[in-house]
Formats: C-alpha cells, sequence, structure tokens
C-alpha cells in the first residue's frame, strides 16, 4: 500500500523506523495511544532480525526461535484490545532444550529440572534450590520492575543502586553459578543464557539468572508459523489501528530543526513529517548514520565504538529431504558444547580470534511445526557464536565456506550423513548482519549487557540528542531477547506524551 502523504485526517503522527519486534510492539503501542503511526523497514517482510527466508520450500527463522515470557505479548495485544491467543498459535515445549558435552553426558532442561540436576549431579541439589531462589529474586526486581520502567534519568539510576549492591550485580553470572554449584557441566548449563542475547557469561552481571527463574515458571515456547508468524500478527494490529507499514524503504536521516525532531528522510529524498519519530534500527546505526549531521552531546561517534558489542553469530540454515523420521535424539532445541567453555568464549569476546573449536546451537523446528519444510523433510537452523568485525580478524569472504565445513564436521556426529540429504542451504556470517540489519560490525545483538552497558548506561529509550526522538529495540534498555525488545516498547509508551489530536478512527486500509 502507499504512504498517505497528505492524510485526510489532522492526527498526530509517529514515525517508528525498522519493523523488528521493538518497533512492532512500539507501533502497536502507540496506535493503542491514538497516533496514526507509520512504520518504515529495508526488509521485504516484517520482524527484523525475527524475520524469515524460505528457500526450495524450507522456511528459514533467521533469529530468534524460543519465546519465554509470553505474558509480554498477552499484555501488548491487551493494551490494543485484542488477544494474543487469537492471533498466535503457541506451543509449550517440553523439555525446553538438550544441552550435550563431549563425553557423552547431557541435561534436559524442562518443568521438572530439579530431577534433572538431581541425576547429574546429586550434591549440587542444595545449591541448585538456593540457585532457583537466587533467580527468582533477581527477576522480580530486574526484570518486573527495573526492566519495565524508565531508566533515563540519573535519579533512576541512583534510587536503584542499593538493590544492585544487595544482589551483587557486580558479580558475574557463571561467578554466581559457580558459587552455587561444583559440577563444571551445571554450572555451564546455568550461566549459558546471556550468549543468548550477546552477552559474555564470565563477564555479564549476574542479574541475568533471572533467565532460569522465568524459564522454568513460565517454560519455553515456539510460535507456529515462526516467530515471522508473530511479525505478521503485529502487522495486521497495526493495520486495524489505522497504521501503515512499508517495506523495501530504508530511512537514510533523521530531521531535525533546532534541537527538534521533525521527521524522516528516506534514501529516495522524499520527506515525512511526524510529531515524534521512535528508532528501532540499531542504536549505533540511529546515532553514527541517522543523525549524522546533528552533533551529539553523548552518544558521539568517538564514544559508541569505545562500547563492548556483542558477539557476532555464523548462522547456516539448511534443509534435509526424506529425513523427518532419522535422528529422533535430536529434538526441537540442541545445544552441543565443544570442549572448552570459558576459552571460547574469550576467543570469541576478547581475543576476536575465530577458534578452531565450536560450540552449536541447533534449531530443528520440523519436529514441532511440520509447515517448515516439505513433507517427510526436516528444516534445521545451526548458530555457532564468533567474533564480531570490530576485532578485523576474521576475512568471512575465504573462512565462510572453511567455517561451514568445520561445522559439519561437527554436526555430522549428531544427524550423521545429513549432507547427503541437502536440499536447501543459506549461509549468515557477521557480514550478513551489518549488510541486512545494518548493524554495527555485524553485532548479532547490538550493545553487550555488561553492567555499565545497561540501564541508565545504555542509550535511554528518550534520546538526550533531540526533542521528540526515542529508542527501542536491542540497544536500548532494557535490552536484547523478545521480551526485552517488547518491554522496550512498554517502558516507550511511559515517555511519549499523549497525541496532540488522537486518531478518531481508524484509517480503512485496503489489502496489498
Amino acid at each position: 500500500m502507499e504512504h498517505p502523504l497528505s492524510d485526510p485526517s489532522d492526527s498526530s503522527h509517529a514515525i517508528v523506523i525498522g519493523a523488528g519486534l521493538g518497533g512492532l510492539a512500539s507501533a502497536m503501542r502507540l496506535g493503542a495511544l491514538g497516533y496514526r503511526v507509520s512504520v518504515f523497514d529495508t526488509l521485504d517482510k516484517p520482524g527484523g532480525r525475527g524475520s524469515s527466508l524460505t528457500r526450495n520450500g524450507h522456511r528459514f527463522d533467521l533469529g530468534p526461535t524460543i519465546v519465554t515470557v509470553p505474558q509480554v505479548f498477552e499484555e501488548l495485544w491487551a493494551a490494543c484490545g485484542r488477544d494474543f491467543h487469537k492471533d498466535v498459535d503457541l506451543r509449550a515445549l517440553d523439555p525446553f532444550y538438550q544441552i550435550r558435552w563431549p563425553d557423552g553426558s547431557h541435561f534436559d532442561a524442562s518443568y521438572d529440572i530439579r530431577a534433572e540436576v538431581e541425576r547429574l549431579s546429586p550434591t549440587d541439589l542444595k545449591g541448585f534450590d538456593r540457585f532457583l531462589r537466587d533467580s527468582e529474586e533477581r527477576y522480580q526486581f530486574g526484570f518486573e520492575d527495573l526492566g519495565r520502567r524508565p531508566m533515563n534519568k540519573l535519579l533512576d539510576l541512583i534510587k536503584v543502586l542499593p538493590r544492585f549492591v544487595a544482589l551483587r550485580a557486580d558479580r558475574s553470572v557463571y561467578a554466581h553459578a559457580a558459587r552455587r554449584v561444583k559440577d563444571e557441566r551445571l554450572r555451564m548449563a546455568l550461566s549459558f543464557h546471556p550468549l543468548f542475547i550477546g552477552g559474555d557469561p564470565f563477564k555479564v552481571t549476574s542479574m541475568y539468572i533471572l533467565v532460569s527463574h522465568l524459564e522454568k515458571a513460565f517454560g519455553v515456547h515456539y510460535a507456529m508459523g515462526g516467530v515471522q508468524a508473530i511479525a505478521d500478527a503485529m502487522v495486521r494490529v497495526i493495520e486495524s489501528q489505522g497504521g501503515w507499514v512499508h517495506f523495501n524503504t530504508e530511512v537514510d536521516e533523521i530531521s531535525i530543526q533546532a534541537d527538534r525532531c521533525t521527521g524522516v528522510r528516506l534514501k529516495g529524498g522524499e520527506d515525512i513529517l511526524a510529531d515524534i519519530v521512535v528508532s528501532n534500527a540499531d542504536a549505533g546505526h540511529t546515532y553514527t548514520r541517522l543523525l549524522r549531521n546533528h552533533p551529539k552531546r553523548r552518544w558521539t561517534d568517538r564514544k559508541l565504538n569505545r562500547q563492548r558489542w556483542s558477539m557476532g553469530l555464523f548462522v547456516w540454515y539448511f534443509g534435509t529431504k526424506g529425513t523427518r523420521g532419522k535422528w529422533q535424539d535430536v529434538g526441537h532445541h540442541t545445544i552441543l558444547n565443544g570442549p572448552r567453555y570459558k576459552g571460547l568464549v574469550q576467543d570469541i569476546f576478547l581475543k576476536g580470534r575465530l577458534a578452531d573449536d565450536m560450540s552449536l546451537y541447533i534449531h530443528r523446528p520440523s519436529v514441532t511445526d511440520p509447515t517448515v519444510a516439505p513433507d517427510g523433510d526436516d528444516t534445521f537452523y545451526v548458530l555457532s557464536p564468533v567474533p564480531h568485525l570490530g576485532h578485523d580478524a576474521v576475512d568471512w569472504s575465504t573462512e565462510r565456506d572453511a567455517y561451514r565445513d568445520k561445522m559439519a564436521d561437527v554436526l555430522d556426529k549428531v544427524i550423521p550423513g545429513f549432507r547427503d540429504h541437502l536440499s536447501a542451504s543459506e549461509i549468515f556470517t557477521p557480514e550478513e548482519f551489518k549488510s541486512r540489519y545494518l548493524s554495527p560490525f555485524g553485532a548479532g545483538f547490538s550493545i553487550e549487557p555488561r553492567i555499565l552497558q545497561s540501564a541508565w548506561f545504555r542509550p535511554h529509550n528518550v534520546s538526550e540528542e533531540a526533542s521528540g526522538l526515542y529508542l527501542c529495540g536491542a540497544g536500548t534498555h532494557p535490552g536484547a531477547g523478545l521480551p526485552g525488545v517488547v518491554s522496550s516498547a512498554e517502558v516507550l509508551a511511559k515517555l511519549v506524551p499523549a497525541p496532540a489530536i488522537p486518531l478518531a478512527e481508524p484509517l480503512k486500509v485496503a489489502a496489498e
């Protein structure tokens, strides 16, 4: 559909840059407040890093595959007068995922996780129970309190500092797990979660042990149709509110006059006015590219270059023909550990070098969702954390195929002979994250969530660089991951002013 540049209504106009999950959630919240909303995205479909590709009948989720804390979606839909579960078919998984080690041992994370701890390391059961209590305490403070309210004022930080101190937020996730349990396998199983939001488990604040509680309390889910189905449903809500979502349309610059945001300029030179602008683009891209002609007070290029960015990702998406009944011990989510944990993490985050060994996350959605592949076939997504491009140590034009072959050798031990059945194949390296998602350094999850890069220290939801400009998504508060980016929209809704002239009734939107 074409954007109504001369809209007949006099309602207040909000522009959202980027149709990632955070941008779409923000558009929904703004629509519920009464704004007329326009969303612009460079891709051909919604979802951003949560979008999908289809190759030879195989549909690949490109980014997030796990849905936790479903109530953030339920509350988002409720704020728009809708029922999330009428729009999205969410399936609870049990077990959540399986972790495997080179010695042949494994750990099945599930609702009955305590029994699995007892099986793997019975002497650690008492310490694990204490770890879970720690996790719930940090969930209540870090997610339900801190993660769902603004943190853009220094006073916001000062108020919570005593609680940070009391909860030993200075301690890393791994260090906290190591204080509670002795088995190194269990220490890994309780500390690896920051990798799913771009953080080094040996450096990221122990506040993130809250993930263990939310998994146990709310489970791990899969959306039928993938995360793409959630994004598609979000677009339908936005359009029902009278909003517009435009694809294959890149915003080139945020327009500023007298330190006030007035709209955006598209890549083709078209200017579109707005009362407020919300950027779901990476915070680094927002400040270095979209505000390149506007002097910055805080988020200068130099400051952004000094930040520690999340790791890069090497992801191999492939389909296999006639294998639906094979490899029955490989479920929906499997994590394969290499021979090293801390050493590999240091190579990725600190040394910035591509190691010979690797740990892998295998996503096999076809065991739950038959629509991801042709009848009888399988769809796989295999991810390996790698250094981001800022380390300047990996030339992916020469390493891409060699690294895929190393990955295939590891996979052959789990899904033997899979290469004989390949029917589709696509590879993303940090180079693709840089070009497709406009991600600085090709980082997988924006700025790393270390303690001095979280909460008030992170780029704020309300920008200091121009009035009328707001940020949402992984690079701002509260951070990456589906619950984080959706919660950023909740925080945003508490910061934006009410529309001066609310949209009286939804615009009539024709189907594309």
